[in-house]
């Protein structure tokens, strides 16, 4: 008896430890860190993780769990929104993997023409670092269909507008 006792207290151990290593991966501040250190490599200042805005994220990722599109939300002009998907090979993708690879696309980003490379995306990586978004929200949920991760993150107030430059 008192082995069943110690087996059940190392699987909640175990459990705690998966349970809080996901967190620690995801947290708002991994959110913040990543994004705030893209901002500060181009002197824009910090981010600030907003509930209301992660509020928004977590319900929309919600919705995209059955199926994972990478299809925007209809925020009405409310919010920026950059959306992240990934997965297979039994990796678990994180905050950092998701906005690291938003700031990839600043290599295809020109700031003296204030457009991305020719057959190019770069607007993930110019709502990352976009001046006047001050406030940020984000969710990651498992995909119900393939087990991929789908991560989403919103910023208020949006950037990305036509002719004016992120920073």
């Amino acid at each position: 008896m008192g082995l069943s006792k110690i087996h059940r207290a190392l699987i909640c151990i175990q459990v705690f430890l998966l349970f809080h290593s996901s967190l620690a991966q995801n947290s708002p501040q991994d959110y913040l860190n990543a994004h705030n250190a893209a901002r500060a490599a181009v002197n824009v200042g910090p981010m600030q993780w907003d509930e209301t805005v992660a509020n928004y994220a977590r319900n929309y990722a919600n919705q995209r769990s059955g199926d994972c599109v990478l299809q925007h939300s209809n925020s009405n002009g409310k919010y920026g929104e950059n959306l992240f998907k990934g997965g297979g090979g039994g990796f678990v993708f994180n905050a950092k993997d998701a906005v690291n690879a938003w700031v990839a696309e600043k290599q295809y980003y020109d700031y003296g023409s204030n457009s991305c490379a020719q057959g190019q995306q770069c607007g993930h990586y110019t709502q990352v670092v976009w001046r006047d978004s001050v406030r940020l929200g984000c969710a990651r949920v498992q995909c119900r269909n393939n087990g991929w991760w789908f991560i989403t993150c919103n910023y208020s107030p949006p950037g990305n507008y036509v002719g004016r430059r992120p920073y």
